[in-house]
């Protein structure tokens, strides 16, 4: 265990809380394996993508999946596709009529079981894909194609990991869910290691203090919700309030933080200054906040200079905030949104 995560368990407050990279990159992520380059496609080609393997995968180890070549569809094969008919949706290579569906779900099953060992915090799909697909994906039957299915190996590991963030390469493109999406891998490796330690009540208000802007930011009314279980956590039992609490922490970060929310939160840290800043520098500050919510500039610019403030005037509870740096700094995902 690393210094970040035993300064988790042991519920420790400030920068501990904080995103530091971590030489063995423990934070792991599945992925379809043709996004890393490798050549398992049904024509032998590969779909690499290059933020995923550049820039991203300096900060997780990937994990690769394929389910049509595990399943031992082959390289190169048959395209196949979902089809809709009597039976319910179904994986078929329509060339030779092959029916895939029950060695497709089958393998799915038992994959998702072994992966659930492997403690990932995140998975990256193919899009398009009849078998990992995560939504939009073709089905054939009774006229045009219709954009209404998910692949099926997508299927069953979404159903099995419900709080897992997954995310197709093609919606990465978009900087909104492209940094959703990272910011909920890496606070999804901070859930896990949270609850495998042993913690106790005063370690869950403790980290739920820490992330409380960073939620706040996606979600007011779960915000609430998140507050009201921390708060009634003694009556329940320590599985509920496991059970209960990841629920709502990665429900309410899976809602995209908009600019106005972002807004409220700047505003909040900035009132923490508002005793001890000259009347220029808050003035400063509010333009800035004023300037992001109009889209004029991005997050970046005011968080950088409300993070100045934080560690100028050791405000404690401001620099215990995920909120500040819920991603590594060097992705520059807030640069974009």
């Amino acid at each position: 265990m690393g210094p970040v995560e035993q300064a988790q368990v042991n519920g420790v407050a400030g920068e501990a809380w904080r995103w530091e990279p971590s030489a063995d990159k423990p934070v792991r992520v599945g992925i379809s394996a043709c996004l890393l380059g490798q050549k398992v496609r049904f024509d032998g080609g590969h779909k690499r993508d290059a933020f995923l393997v550049d820039t991203f995968g300096r900060w997780v180890t990937w994990v690769p999946v394929c389910p049509e070549v595990e399943v031992g569809m082959g390289i190169p094969r048959p395209a196949i596709r979902l089809e809709r008919g009597d039976g319910g949706l179904r994986l078929v290579d329509p060339k030779n009529r092959k029916d895939w569906s029950e060695s497709m779900l089958a393998y799915a099953r038992a994959k998702v079981e072994a992966l659930s060992g492997l403690g990932l915090c995140g998975f990256v799909l193919k899009k398009d894909s009849p078998s990992c697909g995560m939504e939009r994906v073709k089905v054939y039957g009774g006229g045009m194609p219709r954009k209404e299915g998910v692949g099926l190996f997508a299927q069953v590991l979404m159903s099995r990991f419900p709080y897992l963030p997954v995310e197709e390469e093609g919606r990465l493109c978009d900087p909104r869910l492209r940094e959703n999406f990272v910011e909920r891998v890496f606070a999804y490796h901070r859930l896990q290691s949270f609850f495998a330690s042993s913690w106790k009540l005063g370690d869950l208000v403790a980290f739920h203090t820490a992330h409380k802007l960073q939620l706040l930011a996606h979600n007011p009314k779960l915000y609430q919700e998140l507050g009201r279980l921390v708060a009634q956590a003694k009556d329940l039992a320590p599985g509920q309030v496991r059970e209960q609490y990841a629920a709502l922490f990665m429900s309410c970060l899976r809602t995209l933080a908009t600019r106005p929310r972002h807004t409220n939160v700047l505003q909040h840290m900035a009132g923490y200054f508002k005793d001890r800043l000259s009347k220029a520098e808050k003035q400063e500050l509010a333009e800035l906040i004023r300037d992001y919510y109009r889209g004029m500039v991005p997050l970046v610019v005011p968080l950088t200079l409300v993070r100045h403030y934080v560690r100028l005037l050791n405000v404690g509870y401001l620099a215990g905030q995920t909120y500040l740096e819920p991603h590594p700094k060097e992705l520059m995902l807030r640069n974009h949104v």
